[in-house]
C-alpha cells in the first residue's frame, strides 16, 4: 500500500499544520489512481476543542467530495495534524475513521512540522497499517 503526494500537497498540508498550531488541522486529499494533487481544507469544528481533536462533518464531506467531482477528481482521503504529539493515529482516529480512504497526519512539534505519516484502516477496523508515501517529483 502506498499513496503518492504531489509536493505542493506535501507543502500545503505542513503548511495548514503550522498556521493552526497549536490546534489540530484537518482536510481532504483529492486525486486520482493514489496520486493526491490537491490538499483540501475542511473546517476543524469539533466540540471537543480543537487542540486535541478534529472532527469532519458530513456537510464537510459533501463540500469536499463536490470539489473532487469539480476537478474531476477522486476524494482519495483525509489529513489532520498531531500538535505536540507523533504522527501516529490516536484510539479517536481509529474510532472515527472510514474504511477505504488513507489518513496522512503531520506532527508540529512547537510550531515546527516533522513527520508525515499515512495510515489506512485495516478491513475489520481493529487498527491502522501504515501506508508508504511516496513523491512526485
Amino acid at each position: 500500500m502506498s499513496i503518492r503526494l504531489m509536493p505542493e500537497v506535501d507543502a500545503a498540508i505542513r503548511a495548514h499544520g503550522r498556521e493552526t498550531f497549536p490546534h489540530e488541522c484537518c482536510g481532504a486529499m483529492l486525486g486520482r489512481d493514489g496520486v493526491v494533487s490537491e490538499a483540501f481544507k475542511l473546517p476543524n469544528t469539533t466540540g471537543e476543542g480543537p487542540r486535541r481533536r478534529f472532527l469532519v462533518r458530513p456537510d464537510d464531506y459533501r463540500v469536499a467530495e463536490k470539489r473532487a467531482g469539480e476537478a474531476g477528481l477522486d476524494l482519495l482521503g483525509f489529513y489532520h495534524s498531531h500538535p505536540d504529539h507523533p504522527a501516529r493515529p490516536s484510539q479517536y482516529d481509529l474510532d472515527h475513521a472510514w474504511p477505504f480512504f488513507s489518513y496522512v497526519i503531520v506532527s508540529v512539534m512547537a510550531g515546527e512540522d516533522k513527520l508525515l505519516t499515512s495510515w489506512r484502516l485495516k478491513d475489520d477496523r481493529s487498527a491502522f497499517d501504515e501506508e508508504q508515501i511516496t513523491k512526485n517529483e
